[in-house]
C-alpha cells in the first residue's frame, strides 16, 4: 500500500482506535515527587481517543483549521500527544518547543514559525510569554482547556487534511547558525513509523502487543517521528519517562513490562558501568535499536542483558532508518546496515560520484530515482535554497561520512557537517560561536566537538580575546553564564581554551581542522579550562 494512502495520524489512529481500542497505546512510568502522574500511568487506546476528541473540540470551536500552526512546551508529558491528534485531525500543524530552550532560542522558533498560540506548562510560562510578547502570539497554559483560546488572525485553509499536510514542523540544529525548520508531513510520519514497524529480522515486531520504551525527547524525531507512529500503525503501547534515568531505567522496564528499546548510543555506554542488578536480566525486551553504539561494548552490552543491541541510521528529514537488523551482523565495527527499497543510499565524492568499495564519501539517500524525496520531509521552512541544495543531483546530502564494503554493508566513519552530537542533541558549532562573539570580551570564537567517554562528544569552544589578559577561568564561567542564559544548557562549551589566534584559509575563514594536529586531544592542551561540572539541566516540573 502507498503510504500516501493511510491519509492523515488521525486517521490511522481512527483505525487503530476501531481494532485496538482496549489495548494500552501510551505509558508513563513511575516516578515519585514529579508534580504529574508521579505514580505513573497507561492510557488505552479508547481512552487517547476520548482526549483527542476534547482537544479537538476545543480546537475547532476557536475556529483552528488547515494551515494554522500551535506551538507546544511540554516536557515530556503524555497529554502532548492529545493535543497533537486533535491538530491533526484539524490540518493544523504541532510545533514542539525545547523544554531546555531560553527565552531568546523560545523567541526565534515563535517568530520563524508563525504560530497561532503557543501553549506551556506553568514553570515556563513566564519565559513564553516573555518570548512571546513582541511578537503577538498569544500564550496558554498547557492544561487550560477551559481558558478562552483566541481566534487564529488568519482564516484556516479551504483544503481537506490528507497525506501531504503539514503535521509538524521539528527544528533541527543548521550549520550555518539558527536552527532550521523541518517541515514534516503526514505522509512522512507514516513511512518513519513503517519504516521501522515492518523491518522484520532482529526488529520483529507484532501487532497489538508490543511495548516500545523510548526515554529520548517527544519534541525529537526519534521517539515523534520514529516510536510514536511505529506504535501508532501498529497498535502498541509507547512507554516514556520524563528523561533516562540510569538509577530506575531496568526497574521501569520491568515494571512496564517493556518488549522492545529505542534509544541513542550515549544510554548503552552508561548502563554498562553500572552495578549488576536482578532487572537487567528479568524482562521481556526482545531487541534494542540504537544509534551510534560504541563498537568495543557492543558485543558485551548483548552478553549482559541478553538482547540484541541494533545499530540503526536516520535523520530528521529522512523519514526512514537504515538498520543492522539481519544477521550476520557486525557488532564490532560502526556498520549501520545497507539500503534497500525505499532508503536507496550512495556514497558519494564531492561532485556526487559514487566511491568504489572501501573509500570513503558523503551518505547520499532517496526514496527511488523516479521519487526521489517521497517520505522525505517536505522542506526547510522559508528556506528553499536550503531545500534544493540538501537535495542536489537528485539525492538527499546527509553530510555523515560513511564507507560501503563489498557486501554492501555501510560503516559510520563522521560527520561532514558542522555540527556536535552531545547526548543525543545535534548541536550547531555556528549557533554557539554566534552566542559567544556578542561577548563584549570575545574577537573570535571556533566551537569544536571533542571526544567525552560519557556523553559522545563535549563542546569546546577555542576562543580569542581583544585582550588577552582576560584570560583565564573567571572569564570562561562568565561565558557559561552567558551561554546558558541564551541557550539551552547543552549548548555551552564544556572546555575552553583561550588562543592569540585562529588558523584561517585562503579565503581568511576559520579552517578548524588547523587547531590542532592530527592525533591531537584538544583536551589535553595546556591552558585547557573544563568546566563541564557547570552544564545541568534547569530543574522543571509540572
Amino acid at each position: 500500500m502507498d503510504l500516501l494512502e493511510l491519509g492523515t495520524l488521525y486517521q490511522s489512529l481512527e483505525r487503530t482506535v476501531a481494532k485496538y481500542g482496549d489495548r494500552p497505546a501510551y505509558a508513563v512510568p513511575p516516578m515519585p515527587g514529579r508534580a504529574y502522574h508521579p505514580d505513573g500511568c497507561e492510557f488505552t487506546w479508547s481512552q487517547t481517543w476520548a482526549e483527542v476528541q476534547r482537544r479537538k473540540s476545543y480546537y475547532a470551536a476557536a475556529g483552528y483549521g488547515p494551515g494554522h500552526r500551535v506551538a507546544i512546551l511540554f516536557d515530556q508529558r503524555p497529554e502532548f500527544v492529545f493535543h497533537h491528534f486533535a491538530l491533526n485531525a484539524l490540518g493544523c500543524s504541532t510545533v514542539p518547543i525545547n523544554p531546555d530552550y531560553r527565552q531568546d532560542e523560545i523567541a526565534y522558533l515563535l517568530e520563524h514559525s508563525e504560530p497561532c498560540v503557543a501553549l506551556a506548562i506553568e514553570p515556563r510560562l513566564v519565559d513564553v510569554r516573555a518570548a512571546a510578547d513582541a511578537l503577538g502570539v498569544p500564550v496558554l497554559r498547557f492544561d487550560d482547556l477551559d481558558a478562552p483560546l483566541p481566534r487564529p488572525k488568519t482564516p484556516p485553509g479551504s483544503f481537506t487534511p490528507d497525506g501531504t499536510t503539514e503535521a509538524a514542523l521539528l527544528y533541527t540544529s543548521g550549520t550555518t547558525g539558527r536552527p532550521k525548520g523541518c517541515v514534516q508531513s503526514n505522509e512522512y510520519f507514516h513511512t518513519f513509523g513503517n519504516s521501522f514497524a515492518s523491518k522484520g529480522g532482529w526488529l520483529a515486531m507484532q501487532e497489538g502487543v508490543e511495548r516500545l520504551y523510548n526515554p529520548l525527547p517527544l519534541h525529537h524525531a526519534n521517539c515523534l517521528s520514529i516510536s510514536l507512529p511505529a506504535m501508532l500503525l501498529l497498535g502498541g503501547c509507547l512507554v516514556f519517562p520524563d528523561r533516562f534515568h540510569a538509577g530506575t531505567f531496568w526497574k521501569d522496564i520491568s515494571a512496564c513490562g517493556v518488549t522492545a528499546i529505542q534509544f541513542q548510543g550515549v544510554i548503552p555506554n552508561i548502563l554498562m558501568k553500572l552495578p549488576e542488578v536482578p532487572e537487567e536480566r528479568a524482562h521481556m525486551v526482545k531487541f534494542a535499536l540504537c544509534a551510534g553504539v560504541e563498537p568495543s561494548l557492543h558485543a558485551a552490552f548483548e552478553e549482559r542483558f541478553g538482547f540484541p543491541l541494533i545499530e540503526m541510521w536516520a535523520m530528521s528529514e529522512t523519514g526512514r532508518l537504515i538498520t543492522d537488523h539481519i544477521e550476520p551482523r557486525a557488532v564490532h565495527t560502526r556498520a549501520f546496515g545497507r539500503s534497500g527499497p525505499g532508503h536507496e543510499a550512495r556514497v558519494a565524492d564531492e561532485n556526487g560520484n559514487e566511491q568504489p568499495a572501501g573509500v570513503p564519501g558523503e551518505l547520499l539517500v532517496r526514496n527511488s530515482e523516479a521519487a526521489p524525496r517521497k517520505g522525505f520531509f517536505s522542506g526547510y521552512l522559508k528556506d528553499a535554497t536550503a531545500t534544493e541544495e540538501a537535495w542536489r543531483g537528485g539525492w538527499f546530502h546527509t553530510g555523515d561520512v560513511v564507507m560501503r564494503d563489498e557486501t554492501g554493508m555501510l560503516f559510520f566513519m563522521d560527520r561532514k557537517k558542522n555540527i556536535i552530537r552531545r547526548s543525543g542533541e545535534n548541536i550547531a558549532a555556528a549557533e554557539i560561536e554566534a552566542c559567544l562573539v556578542t561577548h563584549e570580551k570575545v574577537r573570535q570564537a571556533a566551537a569544536i566537538a571533542v571526544p567525552d567517554e560519557l556523553r559522545e562528544e563535549e563542546v569546546m569552544a577555542c576562543i580569542v580575546l581583544f585582550s588577552m589578559d582576560d584570560a583565564g577561568e573567571a572569564l570562561a564561567r562568565e561565558l557559561t553564564a552567558w551561554c546558558t542564559a541564551r541557550m539551552a544548557y547543552f549548548k555551552a562549551p564544556g572546555w575552553y581554551l583561550f588562543l592569540e589566534s585562529l588558523p584561517t584559509g585562503s579565503s581568511q575563514k576559520f579552517v578548524k581542522i588547523k587547531l590542532f594536529p592530527p592525533g591531537t586531544d584538544p583536551r589535553a592542551q595546556p591552558g585547557v579550562i573544563d568546566l563541564r561540572a557547570l552544564k545541568k539541566p534547569a530543574k522543571v516540573h509540572a
